[in-house]
């Protein structure tokens, strides 16, 4: 079982991570991210179209069990993170949630059961 909060921890280290919901969704929509990392509390539009531009791209999209005040700490930052896009891992296996988490399971979060379709 791979601990996501050391293996964050480790890329914002020492692999290429860009923090933020707009980089975030301009990664998902150019796919220039290899992982997305977005937290629960993180507002439900930026959420739905990190998700929306994640599939089309290719770029898995994973939740982040915490807020984004939690994850903001595991980036060893002093604010709120809601989302994070991995573009190198540097040192860390965080690329293993990859493998685990397709964006079409990502809909399984109680806060996007209402589409707006």
């Amino acid at each position: 079982m791979i601990d996501v909060n050391k293996a964050i921890g480790t890329a914002v280290k020492t692999g290429k991570v860009v923090l933020g919901v707009r980089k975030a969704v301009e990664s998902a929509k150019v796919g220039r991210g290899r992982l997305i990392v977005v937290a629960t509390n993180c507002p439900r539009k930026n959420m739905e179209e990190i998700i929306y531009y994640g599939k089309l791209s290719g770029v898995p999209v994973s939740i982040y069990k915490g807020t984004s005040i939690d994850l903001g700490a595991v980036c060893g930052k002093p604010y709120v993170v809601s989302a994070l896009t991995i573009r190198e891992p540097g040192d860390s296996d965080i690329l293993r949630l990859r493998d685990k988490t397709r964006p079409e399971l990502v809909n399984d979060n109680p806060k996007l059961e209402e589409t707006n379709a």
